[in-house]
């Protein structure tokens, strides 16, 4: 690769006594796996700035699947992540980790992950609908093409107070039935917009984003979860943001 582009760390693990190996999230070649050689020893420059959250500027070499890296320059100070909002945001790093294929260009979906980021740095209310706008952003970049206006059965307008049952590869269809995907006309409505004014439609998105991801996430829980379910206190009916249903 030449020059320098944006990117962030999305997971880093000791490698050797003195590396680093990186899973980036770079703007033009999306997910890219890096061996920062040196990057723990004590005289290294880039020792602490090769952290999650931190904005970068990197540049590597290299033909193999594990490229080096060739120099990293923090742009900012990490963006300021703590409690709640820095286990979400380790959740939406895991996403990308495990969704992402290497070296795929995501240039979109980059912004995307940064403006979430910031949002879950700046917000002092409730994550969820930075997750929710993030994970179905993400979907649609991944192709995965949802209509949410339309009946799949008849095409006709969706009606607000009208229920739709959500099958895959076809779409959401009128039901009388009510289960797991049966989704009011009002939260179709909200997940096509990508905004949530209340309860009723946040937990709508988090339902439909878990019936969406699950293909690609397949068996394996997430670890985020799971470290926000031991670690942060929660009241005994509540459930991490980014949790699975």
């Amino acid at each position: 690769m030449e020059g320098w582009q944006r990117a962030f760390v999305l997971h880093a693990r000791p490698w050797s006594e003195t590396s680093l190996l990186l899973d980036l999230f770079s703007e033009q070649h999306g997910r890219v796996r890096v061996l920062a050689k040196g990057a723990r020893s004590k005289r290294s420059s880039l020792k602490g700035a090769l952290q999650p959250f931190t904005p970068l500027l990197v540049r590597w070499g290299g033909r193999g699947e594990v490229k080096t890296l060739r120099g990293a320059e923090p742009v900012s100070l990490a963006l300021p992540l703590s409690g709640t909002s820095l286990y979400c945001g380790l959740y939406v790093n895991e996403l990308l980790s495990r969704v992402l294929e290497h070296e795929t260009a995501f240039n979109e979906l980059f912004f995307d992950y940064l403006h979430c980021i910031q949002a879950l740095a700046a917000t002092s209310g409730s994550p969820e609908p930075a997750l929710r706008r993030f994970e179905l952003a993400m979907l649609g970049h991944l192709g995965y093409g949802v209509d949410f206006m339309h009946c799949a059965g008849s095409g006709e307008d969706i009606a607000d107070e009208m229920t739709y049952s959500y099958r895959e590869e076809k779409g959401f269809i009128a039901s009388l039935v009510v289960n797991n995907r049966s989704f009011t006309g009002r939260q179709l409505r909200a997940l096509w917009q990508r905004e949530f004014p209340d309860a009723d439609t946040l937990r709508a998105a988090k339902r439909f984003t878990r019936i969406a991801l699950k293909p690609y996430l397949g068996g394996r829980p997430l670890k985020s979860t799971e470290l926000f379910r031991q670690f942060l206190p929660r009241k005994r009916a509540e459930t991490p943001p980014a949790a699975d249903e």
